[in-house]
């Protein structure tokens, strides 16, 4: 089943049915009067041609949904082409019309019975066809989902068992289990599919147009309707690309900066404000509105694509390659109403984002970079002990575990003071953690971080060491990629500090061989970046389904829905993580919250204070039992449920009852 989806989602962008009105689709030409015996395959174009005008009937208009089928009768004609050396003598299947075979079946049907023998080889052949992988994939681009195609392929072999006259059967025969009797097969199997299940054809119709996310492109018809301007800084870290994208975003009457990090977006709301341009902070955590901002830095999931800008930044754009986040990035490219948009990254995504503005009609200009200083890897590593860690170090550990151990041990061993960042510290503490390593003056000298720092932030960095070249990703330990490493490792050496080269190498000398092969290797071409829906699309396609959870229909959004070539759906495991707590947490939420009022309702004091109650009352009494029981005259309590005063009530008469016997 696992294998079918898969199978099926590939296979649906590349068998995408477009719709064309009648007037404009092609004529088909007409079929030869004696077609030879390679031209065999004529007839069936001519009827896959005509059957589309039968999906009218159903969906309400035509559709080429077998367009892609005559590409591969003219594959399955070029080899059989191929094979005319040694042709075997074959009946031609030009006699046969699929459509008329359909209808004598369906009308007339066959008053001559097969014999056992030929029962049985029609039974081999029709069990080839349900089985082939081609059909099912030309059964999905004729709306039959992949989860109805057996149980339709199993009444189809009882309704072409039951009607095959001989004549149709010689024909199969002849040809056998074999792609050529598939494709004589799947137009009379289409047909019947229409015939006796058009409500499962149209309901999954429906599906999957609610769940089509093909040309992303058109999800944004104000951002078409605008002449934008695209300009890629491409270069590696620590090369100018930001501060020159910056620039301009700061000489704009209205601009946003998308950041990847949090405290990115802080630091450049920082230094954008200081230099006296006014401008708001935008992010998941926190949310700062200057007066009289016509800026903003955000990160990449807050921006607004509603806006209208003068110049929009996009950072780290290699990032819409991301299997998580990717989605944010190429929403912003594609959405943001920006005259002017700046990405900054590295040339990974260049192809892509050249593809991306042919569909879009945006204006390309490039601008490449170079490093501003050498990054040199220092073939001497720690050796295995931190002791060795010196003054400017930053040591990348991948968990926040590892991140505390090392600052404790370098504390303890050493003399050295650790500052630390991660990406869960809220802001204003990774804040303060960046400005103590920044000050040269501090004696915080050491920076003990993780993947985040590679994320653009401006550290004064002399060496950065890799405690480690394998991280956790959810499911088993993995090497860092490449990209990942070279984009850590750049951070050392920015331009403006005190050192004259970047450094880098690893806590162990076994990880130094493949820190120099990551450094190596050249940026990998991305082929494919990363999309998902928006709230609007999933109730769409919620409304096909009823009493379904959030995830559950996630997944099934996963299985149903179609992408271009240029893109992938990005993973939701940590969205469904989330629905799963909010849906357990709002049950138990709800409890609670009755349970709370109760209690402060019953709890609550409900005798209105009299003026003599504010004063205070000196009580000296000897017996505390006296004591509680003035206290209980002064305050009112509220009478509690009748079923919990009998039980109370019975309970101490029972305890009462007890004491007796014993004291008796």
């Amino acid at each position: 089943m696992a294998s079918s989806l898969v199978r099926a989602r590939n296979s649906i962008s590349k068998l995408r049915p477009f719709f064309l009105p009648t007037h404009l689709l092609p004529q088909p030409p007409p079929p030869p009067l004696a077609p030879p015996l390679e031209l065999a395959f004529c007839p069936l174009y001519y009827h896959f041609l005509s059957s589309q005008f039968r999906l009218t009937s159903v969906f309400g208009y035509p559709s080429l949904y077998l367009h892609s089928i005559s590409s591969s009768f003219s594959s399955l004609s070029e080899a059989k082409a191929d094979q005319n050396q040694n042709p075997k003598p074959k009946a031609s299947l030009h006699t046969l019309n699929p459509s008329d075979v359909y209808r004598m079946l369906r009308t007339e049907g066959s008053s001559e019975k097969l014999t056992r023998v030929q029962w049985d080889s029609l039974v081999k052949i029709i069990r080839s066809f349900a089985k082939s992988p081609w059909v099912s994939d030309q059964a999905l681009a004729a709306y039959i989902p992949s989860s109805f195609f057996p149980s339709a392929a199993r009444r189809f072999r009882y309704f072409f068992l039951d009607r095959c006259p001989p004549h149709v059967f010689l024909q199969l025969s002849s040809l056998g289990p074999s792609p050529e009797a598939d494709c004589f097969l799947l137009p009379i199997f289409i047909d019947y599919c229409l015939d006796e299940f058009p409500d499962e054809l149209r309901n999954y119709k429906s599906l999957m147009d609610s769940a089509d996310m093909t040309e992303p492109h058109t999800w944004f018809p104000f951002a078409r309707a605008m002449k934008r301007k695209i300009v890629y800084h491409c270069g590696p870290t620590n090369s100018g690309k930001t501060y020159n994208a910056l620039q301009s975003f700061m000489e704009a009457k209205k601009g946003v900066y998308c950041s990847p990090l949090r405290l990115l977006a802080v630091e450049v709301f920082d230094k954008v404000n200081a230099l006296g341009v006014y401008c708001s902070l935008h992010t998941g955590q926190e949310k700062k509105n200057v007066p009289f901002s016509n800026h903003v830095a955000c990160t990449i999931e807050m921006v607004s694509t509603d806006e209208l800008y003068d110049v929009a930044v996009i950072d780290e754009i290699q990032m819409m390659a991301d299997n998580t986040r990717g989605y944010a990035w190429t929403r912003a490219l594609l959405g943001l109403k920006a005259d002017e948009i700046h990405l900054c990254g590295d040339p990974s995504v260049l192809s892509i984002v050249r593809k991306i503005c042919k569909e879009t009609g945006d204006e390309l200009n490039m601008q490449h970079y170079a490093r501003f200083k050498p990054l040199v890897v220092e073939a001497k590593t720690l050796l295995g002990d931190l002791k060795n860690v010196q003054s400017g170090d930053c040591v990348v550990a991948f968990s926040r575990r590892e991140i505390f151990e090392v600052k404790l041990a370098i504390e303890k061993m050493t003399k050295h003071k650790c500052c630390v960042i991660y990406g869960a510290l809220p802001p204003e503490t990774r804040r303060q953690q960046a400005n103590l390593f920044n000050d040269q003056d501090k004696e915080h000298d050491v920076l003990v971080a993780s993947d985040a720092v590679g994320m653009g932030l401006n550290l004064n960095i002399r060496r950065v060491v890799f405690f480690s070249l394998s991280k956790y990703n959810g499911d088993k330990m993995v090497p860092v990629p490449a990209s990942q490493v070279k984009q850590i490792a750049g951070r050392a050496g920015r331009r403006g500090s005190s050192y004259p080269d970047g450094l880098v190498t690893t806590f162990i000398l076994d990880d130094l061989d493949y820190l120099i092969e990551c450094l190596k290797q050249p940026f990998t071409e991305v082929a494919k970046v990363g999309l998902f829906p928006f709230f609007e699309q999933m109730e769409l396609f919620a409304a096909q389904f009823a009493n379904i959870t959030f995830c559950k229909l996630l997944d099934k959004f996963r299985d149903t829905c179609r992408l271009d070539g240029s893109y992938f759906l990005c993973k939701h495991e940590n969205v469904k993580k989330v629905a799963n707590m909010l849906e357990k947490k709002a049950e138990e939420m709800a409890v609670s919250i009755a349970d709370l009022l109760g209690k402060s309702l019953a709890n609550a004091c409900w005798k209105p204070e009299s003026r003599s109650q504010g004063k205070t009352k000196k009580m000296k009494e000897e017996d505390g039992q006296e004591e509680s029981q003035v206290i209980s005259r002064d305050v009112y309590e509220r009478p509690r449920s009748l079923v919990k005063a009998f039980a109370k009530k019975r309970l101490d008469q029972s305890t009462q009852k007890n004491c007796q016997e014993l004291a008796a």
